[in-house]
């Protein structure tokens, strides 16, 4: 059958909308997997570990802050829960907007959640190759510290407040598989066999 005139426009949306989307700079790409290779995988112990609270606001925390803040951009994140690069702190960096400054904070605490709650899929950097869906509170009132043991009161919603309650998580030791359906847990976990098959055959 012949593609009419009318019919052009709408072949070509589709053509752009299957576009791949650019290849990643080399040196960006050499600069993500050599982060991820920091970041703890499923199966590491510490991931299900409840971290200890931060006793001490010193030069060190200041380091491990920073270390975390560098880790997270390089690996592409918009999160980071320092169990994830096996420090069982209770400390979490996170960056919704890629201009936006690193947040971190030390010992969170969700003080209050909405009622209202989404679905919405999550990802994670020590779940390569995985997205499963997660319902979560829309949004939360969460009390912590910075890194210098200022007080911090964080009124997050939409995706800010998704990706806190995510990193707090981690420092409970839960996982997102945790948090979805048992079909999801099974297909997110072939997609870690083929994701490791696929990396073991390069």
């Amino acid at each position: 059958m012949a593609v009419t005139d009318e019919q052009q426009p709408e072949e070509e949306l589709d053509e752009e909308q299957r576009e791949e989307p650019p290849p990643l700079d080399p040196e960006v790409l050499a600069r993500r997997r050599a982060a991820l290779s920091h970041v703890r995988k499923l199966g590491d112990p510490v991931l299900k570990t409840k971290a200890r609270l931060v006793e001490r606001f010193d030069r060190t925390l200041r380091d491990e802050v920073e270390r975390m803040r560098v880790l997270m951009h390089d690996a592409m994140g918009i999160g980071l829960a320092a169990p994830q690069v096996g420090v069982s702190h209770r400390v979490l960096v996170y960056r919704v907007e890629p201009d936006s400054p690193t947040v971190a904070l030390v010992n969170p605490q969700i003080d209050w959640s909405s009622r209202d709650e989404e679905i919405s899929e999550e990802g994670c950097l020590s779940l390569p190759a995985v997205l499963v869906e997660v319902e979560r509170p829309i949004a939360v009132l969460v009390r912590a510290r910075d890194e210098h043991g200022e007080q911090l009161i964080v009124e997050a919603t939409g995706l800010e407040a998704r990706v806190i309650q995510h990193e707090i998580d981690h420092l409970d030791g839960i996982l997102i598989l945790d948090r979805t359906t048992r079909e999801q847990r099974k297909a997110a976990m072939r997609a870690l066999r083929e994701a490791e098959q696929a990396a073991s055959a390069t």
